[in-house]
């Protein structure tokens, strides 16, 4: 017999599909626009900013909690040692993503930082092949490599290696992975709020560094828009994630695939043309170089994702008996290949 295999996504109706492509590419909107918010507080300690985030995220995360009344999910999850240290590895790593990411933004490195995003997927591939032992198809490997070299033209142009892009697509990849060893049992607002809460120690060291070092918290002796812009960190934060996470849900991971370049490719957009970050030839052809990747990594999805769908089409035929299962003693191979 063939092994039966669930399709999620088998029942949700054309207008719930739609409904999922607008949530998915609202969320990367919001995390495309996101830098020129970041730029507003360019005045604010890069530091202070991301400690608030936390602080300001947490709030807003125990408030939908309590309103959706979702407490006892975050106490199952608060039970199980493993899954609580797995999560607090994964709010490690968001730290570091996120005061990168803000020091990137206010510091006039956008451009730098839409790069990270543009080669995460890549990034995401190797660790596959790393953690999970995965298999790569030529056309993967060949991207891989691309995406190397560009990197290599990129650091001689800039006379360094790109850090900030590195980090960005390291830590974003590895949180990723870190979020799939969890999957479905933890919501995205549960992770994000127990996340957040295991981080406040951090944020309260560099809330007291930050002041023991300026005397004084640019929160409490900013303008009235600053204040108001760094307490809105929290629904700058949770409402991409779960805007993302609503749509994750009701669009296929090839739909969602591409709707991901809508982010990093508005932060480059506002990095150059906004912001007027210079991009010398050498970036140029790095860009390329990963753009290229990128559009042979989404052909090989594609081509393999309509395989995949017609393999899946002939077995469910088959299983009801559309298609009668034919087999031959003489075959070596098992029963059900």
């Amino acid at each position: 017999m063939f092994p039966q295999r669930k399709h999620p996504l088998n029942s949700v109706t054309p207008t719930e599909s739609r409904r999922g492509l607008a949530y998915a590419l609202l969320s990367y909107l919001i995390w495309g626009i996101l830098p020129l918010y970041f730029v507003l507080l360019k005045s604010v300690n890069p530091f202070e900013i991301v400690a608030w985030r936390i602080v300001f995220t947490a709030v807003l995360c125990a408030i939908l909690i309590t309103a959706t009344r979702t407490w006892p999910s975050v106490m199952e999850v608060l039970r199980r040692p493993k899954m609580t240290l797995v999560i607090a590895s994964a709010g490690l790593i968001i730290y570091v993503n996120w005061q990168t990411y803000v020091i990137a933004t206010t510091s006039g490195f956008v451009v730098e930082a839409a790069l990270g995003y543009f080669v995460n997927p890549v990034v995401t591939i190797l660790l596959g092949v790393i953690i999970y032992r995965e298999k790569l198809r030529p056309t993967q490997w060949f991207a891989l490599g691309m995406t190397v070299v560009a990197f290599v033209i990129i650091s001689i142009g800039l006379g360094r290696v790109p850090w900030i892009a590195l980090i960005l697509a390291v830590t974003f990849g590895i949180y990723g992975v870190l979020k799939k060893g969890i999957g479905a049992r933890v919501s995205a607002l549960t992770g994000l709020f127990i996340e957040t809460i295991l981080l406040l120690p951090v944020a309260a060291i560099i809330i007291g560094v930050v002041w023991a070092h300026t005397g004084s918290l640019d929160l409490l002796h900013s303008s009235p828009l600053l204040t108001v812009l760094m307490i809105a960190t929290g629904i700058t934060t949770a409402a991409p994630l779960l805007l993302f996470a609503s749509g994750a849900r009701r669009i296929s991971l090839t739909t969602l695939g591409f709707a991901q370049y809508l982010g990093p490719t508005l932060m480059f957009l506002i990095g150059w043309l906004v912001l007027g970050e210079q991009l010398p030839p050498e970036r140029w052809i790095g860009f390329g170089i990963v753009w290229l990747s990128l559009v042979i990594l989404s052909v090989d999805l594609v081509r393999h994702g309509r395989a995949n769908r017609l393999a899946d089409a002939a077995l469910a035929q088959a299983q009801t008996g559309a298609i009668p299962i034919v087999s031959h003693e003489s075959s070596p191979e098992k029963p059900g290949k």
